[in-house]
This record gives C-alpha cells, sequence and structure tokens, in this order.
C-alpha cells in the first residue's frame, strides 16, 4: 500500500502520462516493426552489424513499456483501462473499425513479458548464430515476431488482433523454416503454418457471427453487448475462438505441429514458447472473458480441452529422447494447465496468467540452456548420449538447473 501511495499521480501529472501514453504507445509495436524493416531492406552491407539494431529493438520496447505501466499504476482501476486511438482504417457500410490500442494491466502484462524475455533472446542469439551468414536476416524475423506478438496483445478490436494473430503465425513459420536448404525443416514450419491456419478459420467464424450479433468487432462494443446476446450465440463465438486458440497454443487437437516446430534454431523455439506464439491462446481465452462467462458449456469445453493436453503433453515428453522435444511437449503440458485456469472463470484467470509469466522465464531459460548443451555436444539433442555435463558446462548446468526446479 505504501508503495501504491508513492505512485499516485497529482491531476496535473496524471495530464502528463495520459499525454505520455498517447504520444508513445504505438511506438511499442512500431520500434520493433521499423528495426525489422529495416534489417531487411539493409542489404549485407548491415551484416556486420545489424544484429545488434535487431537487440536494441525489443529492448528499447522494454523500457517504453516499463514507463508506460508505470504511467498507469497511479490511478484507480477505471483510469487503468485506456483506449488510445490511432486511425480510422476501415470505414464499410454499417461497419467504421478505428485502429486502436488498449492499454490495461492484462494486455501490459504480456508487454513487459515478451519485450524482457524477447530481449534475453535477442543477446542470446548474437553468438548463437555468429556462424550462419544469413544472422541479419534471422534478427529481422526475431524482430518482427515481437512486433505481430505486441500489435496482438495491444489492439483493442478482434479485427486488429487478428492482424497480429496473422503476424505471429507469419513469423513463426519464416523462423521454423529459417534453415528451409534441409527438407525436414521446410516441412515442419509448412506443418505448423497449415495447421495455424485450421485454427485461425475458427477465428474468422468468431468475427463474422460478432459482427451480425453486434454490429462491430472492437472489445467495448462486443463485452457490452454480450450480456443483452443469447447462449447459443455466445457459445458460437466461445468455440471459434477457443478453436483459434488451439491452433495457436497446441491444444488438442490441433497440437501436432509444435514438435516439429523444433527444426528452427534453439532461439526460436525460446521465443515461441515462452513468449509469443503459444502463450496467444491463453491471452484470447482470458481476454475474451464476457463472452465466455456467457457460455458455460463453451467454459466446459475449454477446462476439457486443457486437461486432456496437459494429460497427453506430459505423456509425449516422458517418451522422447530429443532435448527439444521433450521441452516442447512440456510446454504444451503447461499451456494445458493455463487453458484450463481459463476455463473456470474469473477465480482461474489470475491463476491462468501468472502461471503464463512464471512459465515465460523458466521455459525460455530451458531452452536456452538446451541450445547450449547442443553447442557443446556437437549440435546433438539424443538426450541418452548425455552425461556429467556440469563439469564441462557449470554456467548451463546451474542455469538448466534453476529453470528445471
Amino acid at each position: 500500500m505504501a508503495i501504491l501511495r508513492l505512485l499516485e499521480l497529482a491531476p496535473a501529472q496524471q495530464q502528463a502520462a495520459s499525454g505520455f501514453l498517447q504520444t508513445s504507445a504505438w511506438l511499442l509495436v512500431a520500434i520493433p516493426l521499423l528495426s525489422a524493416a529495416f534489417l531487411l531492406l539493409a542489404g549485407k552491407r548491415a551484416d556486420g552489424w545489424g544484429h545488434w539494431v535487431g537487440v536494441a529493438a525489443p529492448g528499447l520496447a522494454f523500457v517504453l513499456g516499463l514507463g508506460v505501466t508505470v504511467s498507469l499504476l497511479g490511478g484507480d482501476a477505471a483510469t487503468r483501462v485506456r483506449s488510445l486511438h490511432l486511425f480510422s482504417c476501415i470505414p464499410a457500410g454499417s461497419l467504421h473499425l478505428d485502429a486502436g490500442l488498449r492499454l490495461d494491466p492484462l494486455s501490459l502484462t504480456f508487454v513487459l513479458l515478451v519485450t524482457f524475455v524477447g530481449t534475453l533472446i535477442h543477446v542470446y542469439s548474437v553468438a548463437y548464430m555468429d556462424h550462419d551468414p544469413s544472422r541479419r536476416r534471422f534478427f529481422a524475423y526475431l524482430n518482427f515476431f515481437i512486433a505481430a506478438m505486441l500489435l496482438l496483445v495491444l489492439a483493442d478490436s478482434y479485427l486488429l488482433l487478428f492482424v497480429g494473430w496473422e503476424g505471429v503465425g507469419l513469423a513463426s513459420y519464416l523462423l521454423i523454416g529459417f534453415w528451409n536448404h534441409e527438407t525436414p525443416n521446410a516441412v515442419a514450419a509448412k506443418k505448423a503454418f497449415v495447421m495455424n491456419r485450421v485454427g485461425d478459420l475458427g477465428m474468422l467464424v468468431a468475427l463474422m457471427v460478432m459482427f451480425a450479433s453486434f454490429g462491430a468487432v472492437d472489445f467495448t462494443t462486443v463485452f457490452h453487448g454480450a450480456p443483452g446476446a443469447s447462449a447459443g450465440v455466445l457459445t458460437a463465438i466461445s468455440l471459434m475462438l477457443l478453436l483459434a486458440a488451439c491452433g495457436k497454443s497446441a491444444q488438442f487437437p490441433l497440437q501436432a505441429w509444435l514438435g516439429d516446430a523444433m527444426a528452427g534454431p534453439t532461439p526460436v523455439s525460446a521465443l515461441i514458447h515462452a513468449a509469443t506464439m503459444v502463450t496467444a491462446g491463453v491471452y484470447l481465452v482470458v481476454r475474451s472473458a464476457p463472452i465466455f462467462e456467457g457460455a458455460p458449456n463453451a467454459q466446459l469445453v475449454v477446462v476439457i480441452v486443457g486437461g486432456i493436453t496437459l494429460i497427453f503433453g506430459a505423456i509425449v515428453g516422458l517418451a522422447k529422447d530429443d532435448i527439444k522435444k521433450v521441452l516442447a511437449a512440456s510446454t504444451m503440458s503447461q499451456i494445458g494447465y493455463m487453458m484450463l485456469a481459463a476455463g473456470l472463470g474469473p477465480i482461474g484467470y489470475a491463476f491462468a496468467i501468472f502461471h503464463l509469466v512464471t512459465h515465460g522465464f523458466f521455459k525460455a531459460g530451458l531452452f536456452l540452456g538446451a541450445g547450449s548443451v547442443m553447442h557443446g555436444m556437437d549440435d546433438q539433442a539424443d538426450m541418452r548420449r548425455f552425461g556429467g555435463l556440469s563439469k564441462f558446462l557449470p554456467i548451463t548446468w546451474a542455469t538448466f538447473a534453476i529453470a528445471w526446479l
């Protein structure tokens, strides 16, 4: 309480904080997006130093996100939800969609997680990809991944969220198949892309039903209209959103792509599992709480899907010998716990997001540790060939043990 009192803002300070949000919040998405564009267009002249631009972009976005979060801390609950208009993008008949950002505790929690963990993964990638002649392009794709995820969690409408949703799908395709000169890698990228398109069909149907029922797809209108909608409409929207979440978060029955996604460089695995793509489904369910709470049958399906996946993923992990595929199965299982919690309604939302944040840190640590082990073992991933590595990789052993605990 004392800390919160220190953070209370006087009216003049509140006005200054509001001005800061209006002028800078959009930079959270723009900085990594512009960095990605620069790295792709700079050409070979930037090969020797372009990766440092890639590292700086998410780091700067984290600092900015921290500033935005602090700016919102001093107000009461009502003032911690801000909608920032950017521009009008689709005036089409009765559909008038304004592109804007929604700043609230949920979106900013994801902003801080994505940018902080993402920055650490970028730093790790500098040395990990040192031997690769396409390192600059790799960092461009990483920056694009960060930008797309930030747009997804900051969007103030389902349509703008869908733009970020498709962005992370494209980024994952580019990164999983980064070494596409090897056929299995290209096939793995295609598998992830196609299976996610199945889930994306659910998102498109949900958008159509929302527009038919509420005349809009922005969060404010849809959430205000949800209590007055029929249970059938809310159930249909919820189940379609769940289908989309199952595709992105590798939940039953759309989980098969996640193990093959380990074909990409290890930092890609860390980013997908810890801070970006697979957490998007949990975000979607929690963000859509007013819709799911009006559809108890759909909430039950969320719980069942999460329960099946958490058990299935754990069993798959026990049966694998590839160190990255074991961790991938673990992610599948851990996301299942989050989905189960999210399906329990208000009592479970905080647990789902809390575990999502902790998972972001320990799973990133485990994947980056696995990459260090694989480098030390000449890219060997079969754990049956490992043993006694603490003598040769003491730092990796310590950090891996901390993440495992």
